[in-house]
């Protein structure tokens, strides 16, 4: 394997990230923060697994709550804990002391306090990381870039991408922080590799966290999260992985089992080719889920969405099924087909229009009819989808 980036050395908990270190495995917990014993129960799920971190999403003081307690019950285990930061950054001053690394996406700094610029906030957050002894990672998705970088670049989103990454690695060195890690994700995995080849030339000394965000299915979403992972880590680049899949809770674990085996193929050069179909016909995103999902319902309906389209295989649409209100409305809006879930129903959208709110169990049909639609209008002079030619 080609030698790694000589990057920064940052150190988060009891591990090392960076610096010649051995690639870290990530994953997220998808239970309610609040829900104390279920949220312990999968993080010991996900430690047995192999993990070397084990991300948890925090929006409200219950939250936090929640996580000082749940860091207390994890200790034991030797789990090293990361959070989620949301919308509100100043949660920062009341999560940090529970956990090792703090995460926050530089898109969503504009949505708070606006009155005050993105340097003060990012400087906020460096000074408590600094006070409570954690790293951070500078979380850039290219589906939430901050509105003024995006209009910036027009429609060049992974320049917007690069662009947001950059100047928050450069605001932290001008504050004199530098334990952090920057992540560039997307669900399109071209545009993953794309976005960190470009960030890693212009800094090649900060350690990358590598994903491709909303993956998928297994095994669609191992395949895609591969293939990204097989061309950056070949190159040197990526000190942390985090292989993104719908997967039911119980199951998060094969989010490291995945993880572990795509690195001992690359280290040991079994590298799988990629398929020329896979940039070609139905593409199912659906996020890996987390504490800010409001109905469990939506890993199965992630699912049954996948069969339902499967007579649609040969046809170029893409179907976005996201878990939460937060990334659901923007990160659906590249998809010809998007679903966004809530407590009691899913939002439908065809493109950046919502076309209605269904209750779960009628969204499949919906979802079926206006696949009909999206194919149709694809194929000029199609005949319209009925049961005798889409089955």
């Amino acid at each position: 394997m080609t030698n790694r980036n000589q990057t920064r050395a940052v150190q988060v908990g009891s591990i090392q990230i960076g610096g010649g270190a051995p690639i870290a495995i990530q994953s997220m917990a998808a239970t309610q923060t609040q829900d104390t014993d279920a949220t312990v129960h999968q993080v010991q799920l996900i430690q047995e697994s192999g993990a070397d971190l084990i991300r948890i999403a925090v929006d409200s003081k219950a939250d936090v709550r929640a996580l000082a307690e749940i860091r207390d019950r994890t200790r034991i285990i030797g789990a090293n804990l990361s959070v989620d930061l949301q919308e509100n950054y100043r949660l920062v001053a009341e999560v940090a002391p529970f956990v090792d690394k703090v995460r926050y996406n530089p898109g969503h700094l504009h949505h708070h306090e606006k009155g005050k610029s993105v340097e003060a906030k990012v400087a906020y957050i460096a000074e408590q990381a600094a006070l409570h002894d954690v790293a951070l990672r500078v979380g850039v998705n290219c589906g939430s870039v901050d509105p003024a970088l995006r209009s910036e670049f027009d429609q060049d989103d992974v320049a917007a991408m690069v662009a947001s990454a950059l100047q928050h690695a450069q605001i932290l060195d001008g504050l004199g922080f530098t334990r952090y890690i920057v992540s560039l994700k997307d669900s399109d995995w071209r545009k993953v590799v794309e976005g960190n080849r470009r960030f890693s030339i212009e800094r090649p000394e900060v350690p990358l966290h590598l994903g491709v965000t909303e993956a998928g299915i297994p095994p669609d979403g191992i395949i895609k999260t591969r293939i990204a992972f097989e061309q950056l880590i070949s190159e040197g680049i990526g000190d942390t992985i985090r292989v993104s899949l719908t997967l039911p809770f119980d199951d998060k674990g094969q989010e490291i089992i995945a993880g572990r085996q795509i690195l001992d193929d690359i280290a040991n050069g079994r590298f799988r080719s990629v398929p020329t179909a896979l940039d070609h016909g139905i593409n199912i995103i659906s996020c890996p889920s987390c504490s800010r999902v409001e109905n469990e319902k939506f890993i199965e309906l992630a699912q049954d969405v996948k069969a339902m389209s499967a007579y649609a295989a040969d046809y170029d649409v893409t179907i976005a099924v996201m878990g939460c209100r937060v990334n659901g409305p923007g990160e659906t809006d590249d998809a010809d087909i998007g679903m966004w879930c809530g407590p009691v129903g899913v939002n439908l959208k065809k493109g950046e229009v919502i076309v209605g709110h269904y209750p779960y169990d009628t969204i499949l049909t919906e979802a079926k009819q206006l696949l009909d639609e999206v194919i149709t209008s694809k194929v000029p002079n199609s005949p319209p989808m009925t049961e005798s030619n889409n089955i």
